[in-house]
């Protein structure tokens, strides 16, 4: 397994790391789905069993992720494979999940938040401490003492290194000079790699701060794995956040499908093929420290770490974006 350093902090994490959402199964937030379907707890223990055997260091997790359900799952794992979680890079997220706060972005509910996340982790220090989203409030009303906050936590040491997760390049703009994080995190695939595309906004904001990127959703949630039928799209059940997006309707599926078939004359047909594929695309990007593909099982694990040396070249890159980004 190749690292990379996270910033100019000195960490290095496994180029493909593993994101945790999936093991918060089904749940719910104020009413809206934000989960996945049900995890079994064997079957993620082998699949993580197999990515630690693989060389992973870093796990990403959140406490929304099952309502504490992922960070509790994670412990209880590494417990069971009997290795310590302390020799691993742990992240998780504080943001989306408010409880009885006004905003979760008070400084009571991230202290409160914090020391619940060391108790589910079972953990004296998080190795990465995000903001999960860049909703401050009203007028930012939140960030100055949300970032003083996540910035005592970590004299006190509880935290090691602040990131910052957010969804357009505006709120990465506008937050990232009062919050200083050594990591961002969005999503970035090859249907959309808008952040971490060479010359973008997010792109020169890094390059200005020092700051590396870890990118969710390498595999656009499956999609470019040609694993959902537009014949017979999937059906998720409620608490799913997959339920009724359009993205796995039928026409996107039937718009994506002919162009899956085309990676796959070029690169390979497997699974694993166009695993490599996705997750090298993103790794290609200078500033991407690593990406975090989910899982449920060791087969999915299997798939993710599988990917890990099989470089594009420039040509390869180029092929993938121009097929990908043709119209349909």
């Amino acid at each position: 397994m190749r690292y990379r350093t996270l910033g100019k902090s000195g960490v290095k994490v496994s180029e493909i790391s593993f994101g945790c959402w999936t093991m918060g199964g089904l749940n719910w937030v104020d009413g809206q789905a934000n989960g996945w379907a049900v995890v079994d707890e064997d079957e993620v223990t082998r699949a993580i069993k197999t990515a630690i055997d693989a060389g992973v260091n870093h796990f990403d997790t959140a406490d929304v992720y099952g309502n504490g359900r992922s960070e509790r799952m994670l412990a209880r794992v590494f417990s069971r494979l009997g290795v310590r979680s302390s020799q691993f890079i742990i992240a998780t997220k504080i943001g989306h999940f408010p409880g009885t706060a006004e905003h979760a972005y008070t400084p009571a509910h991230i202290r409160h938040q914090c020391e619940q996340s060391l108790i589910n982790l079972r953990r004296d220090v998080l190795d990465l401490y995000y903001f999960h989203h860049g909703d401050f409030g009203p007028g930012d009303r939140y960030l100055a003492e949300a970032a003083g906050t996540m910035d005592r936590l970590v004299a006190e040491g509880k935290v090691r290194l602040k990131g910052q997760s957010a969804y357009s390049a505006e709120d990465f703009e506008r937050i990232v000079p009062a919050v200083k994080p050594q990591v961002l995190q969005s999503w970035a695939h090859a249907l959309d790699d808008r952040f971490i595309a060479q010359g973008s906004k997010v792109d020169r904001l890094m390059e200005t701060c020092g700051t590396s990127f870890v990118a969710f959703s390498p595999l656009a949630q499956g999609r470019l794995l040609d694993k959902y039928d537009p014949k017979n799209p999937p059906q998720f059940e409620d608490g799913d956040n997959r339920k009724d997006r359009k993205e796995f309707g039928v026409d996107a599926l039937a718009r994506l499908r002919p162009k899956l078939q085309e990676l796959k004359g070029r690169f390979g047909a497997t699974t694993e093929d166009l695993a490599a594929v996705a997750l090298n695309y993103v790794l290609a990007h200078p500033r991407v420290a690593c990406v975090i593909p989910g899982f449920r099982n060791e087969r999915q694990a299997r798939c993710n770490v599988a990917s890990q040396g099989r470089n594009l070249s420039e040509a390869d890159i180029k092929f993938v974006r121009e097929t990908l980004s043709r119209p349909a």
